[in-house]
């Protein structure tokens, strides 16, 4: 435990037959369990005057604690300046606190104290936030998995810094406590991370400026089948979807990603929650019920070339829109900048290219001759199957005759391929209706605010 307070006298007291005693200011920890809700709370005993009356007390003394209910809403409130950091705090300031009651000394970082005691002697008091120890947000995450486990848990979360540092499990007495807290600290690490975004693209040319970035929980398949998740940090920047273990704090830093794809060669897919019939309704999905914890997890997949995906999830249902309307835009903006992208193909031994050009649609010609074999709108394809390899079958409509004519080609990478056409098709509708794409958004109707 340690000392604070004003320092103690040049010599101990002595009391006779007793040891002397350091005339201090304690502070004490005791942990609380309430047997009806099985939560266990934490107190931080400050004892002051109290220290001269247990010090004669005798060899027994029995404290009697009582639990004041309203004393969570009391505590939530900014109360004033956090203090100097203790010997135990080893970072900046943070908005993790622990709330305390502490002699009035000469530091000039309290708040306003209250009125003044009759006798001029005695000592003032004044409330303040206790720095026991802080977190950084700037690219912070939090987790609320319990570990080894796919479960979330419903009233605690930690947040765990750039550096590793943590703040440990944090448990809240109720769901709406939980809720408002994992919802401030979220919002606070987008913008801080917001900052950085701003920060990054003034070093970056116009074409490769960062849309989004963010933590998000991959889930990743072990050999006996088995389910584990681990942290990884997206970022969608220029004409690239990247991959990191840990975040880019510098421009050197964004060659080393562990992967990255092209925005026009993936797929974005939310994932719709799998609940019972009885729990469907949208106010139990945790996008909007204030009064509840977001119930996750919020999930989405990106699938890329040669039949890859990666699963990932988010804490609340904001994030998960925020990441649908971001990848929209990235992509859409990415596929304006190309225009057009040309895959190498065949069909019954003849090497071809097919050209999906935003302007023009689709065009097919000869790789060798360069002669242009066959070309349509976007607005002609009426459909399409493939083999789940690399054949594909594209029917398109005769504008003249008004029937449908079937054109097939193989290629290497047919998922590449199918993700583009899905990519330059949408940014043609966006850009012809921008509503339409809203509309089509499964967390849009879903999104609240933070």
């Amino acid at each position: 435990m340690s000392a604070e307070g004003p320092p103690p006298p040049a010599g101990p007291r002595r009391l006779p037959g007793r040891p002397p005693v350091p005339v201090r200011t304690k502070t004490g920890v005791v942990l609380l369990h309430d047997e009806a809700s099985g939560n266990a709370y934490t107190v931080r005993l400050k004892l002051t005057k109290e220290v001269h009356l247990l010090r004669n007390a005798g060899d027994e003394v029995t404290i009697s604690v009582e639990y004041l209910r309203k004393a969570p809403s009391f505590l939530k409130l900014p109360l004033g300046s956090p203090g100097p950091p203790s010997a135990h705090s080893s970072r900046a300031s943070s908005p993790l606190f622990d709330s305390g009651l502490h002699l009035n000394g000469s530091s000039s970082h309290t708040a306003p104290s209250s009125p003044p005691s009759p006798v001029a002697n005695e000592p003032k008091y004044e409330k303040r936030w206790l720095d026991a120890w802080s977190v950084p947000l700037s690219m912070a995450r939090i987790s609320r998995y319990r570990a080894g486990a796919e479960t979330l848990r419903p009233d605690a979360f930690q947040v765990v810094a750039l550096d590793g540092v943590s703040s440990g499990l944090l448990q809240f007495p109720s769901t709406q406590e939980h809720a408002g807290w994992l919802r401030a600290v979220s919002a606070n690490i987008s913008d801080l991370t917001l900052q950085t975004m701003e920060m990054t693209n003034k070093c970056c040319s116009p074409c490769d400026q960062v849309v989004h970035m963010g933590w998000v929980s991959e889930r990743l398949e072990e050999a006996d089948r088995s389910q584990t998740f681990r942290p990884t940090f997206l970022a969608l920047k220029g004409p690239s979807l990247y991959v990191f273990c840990t975040p880019p704090v510098s421009i050197l830093d964004w060659v080393r990603a562990e992967k990255t794809y092209n925005l026009c060669e993936v797929l974005f897919k939310v994932d719709k929650p799998q609940l019972p019939d009885a729990c469907c309704s949208r106010t139990n999905l945790g996008f909007r019920d204030p009064d509840f914890g977001d119930q996750g997890p919020h999930c989405f997949s990106v699938q890329v070339g040669r039949g890859g995906s990666h699963s990932f999830s988010v804490e609340l249902g904001s994030e998960l829109a925020e990441w649908e309307a971001r990848f929209q835009r990235a992509t859409f903006m990415e596929v304006q900048r190309t225009g057009s992208r040309t895959y190498v193909c065949s069909w019954r031994g003849r090497t071809l290219c097919l050209t999906v050009d935003f302007a023009l649609g689709f065009t097919c010609f000869d790789s060798r001759t360069k002669n242009i074999l066959w070309r349509y709108k976007f607005s002609q394809l009426k459909g399409s199957s493939d083999d789940g390899k690399g054949r594909v079958r594209l029917l398109f409509q005769n504008l003249d005759t008004k029937q449908i004519e079937t054109k097939e080609l193989e290629f290497q990478d047919l998922t590449a391929v199918l993700h583009c056409v899905h990519s330059f098709m949408a940014a043609k509708v966006a850009s012809v209706d921008a509503a339409f794409m809203d509309s089509q958004s499964v967390t849009r109707e879903f999104m609240h605010s933070s």
